[in-house]
C-alpha cells in the first residue's frame, strides 16, 4: 500500500521560510516521481514542485522558480520542499503526491485528478 506522510507545515510570517518533508512507503522509491501540490482556499490544486527520483531531475512552474527547492531527503525514501520568501499567497494545504509518470514536468502539469497517490496534506499559513 502506498503511503505518503507530510510534516513541517505551520504558521510563518511573510518573508520567512518553511521546510516540508514527505515520508514515502509501499513502492519502489526510484520508480516514481514525487511532487508537491497545493490547494489555496477557493482554488484548485496546482503542482508546484516535482522530482523524478531516479535522476533527481526537477520541475517548477514559473510562479515558484527561485523560491522553492525540492530534493531527496537525507532520510531514506523522503522528499523535502524548502520554501523561501513566503508570501500570504502561498497560504494553502500542501500535499505530497506520488505517481509513476515519466518526468517531473509531466507530473507537475498533470490534471490532479489523474494522480493516484496523495498524502493527507499539511497546512501552511503565511501571515502578512
Amino acid at each position: 500500500e502506498v503511503k505518503l506522510v507530510e510534516s513541517g507545515g505551520g504558521l510563518v510570517q511573510a518573508g520567512g521560510s518553511l521546510r516540508l518533508s514527505c515520508a514515502a512507503s509501499g513502492f519502489i522509491f526510484d520508480d516514481y516521481v514525487l511532487g508537491w501540490f497545493r490547494q489555496a482556499p477557493g482554488k484548485g490544486r496546482e503542482g508546484i514542485s516535482c522530482i523524478r527520483n531516479s535522476d533527481r531531475s526537477t520541475y517548477y512552474p514559473d510562479s515558484i522558480k527561485g523560491r522553492f527547492t525540492i530534493s531527496k531527503g537525507d532520510v531514506k525514501n523522503t522528499v523535502d520542499l524548502q520554501m523561501n520568501s513566503l508570501t500570504p499567497e502561498d497560504t494553502a494545504v500542501y500535499y505530497c503526491v506520488a505517481d509513476p509518470t515519466t518526468t517531473a514536468q509531466a507530473m507537475c502539469t498533470m490534471t490532479p485528478d489523474y494522480l493516484g497517490h496523495w498524502g493527507q496534506g499539511t497546512q501552511v499559513t503565511v501571515s502578512s
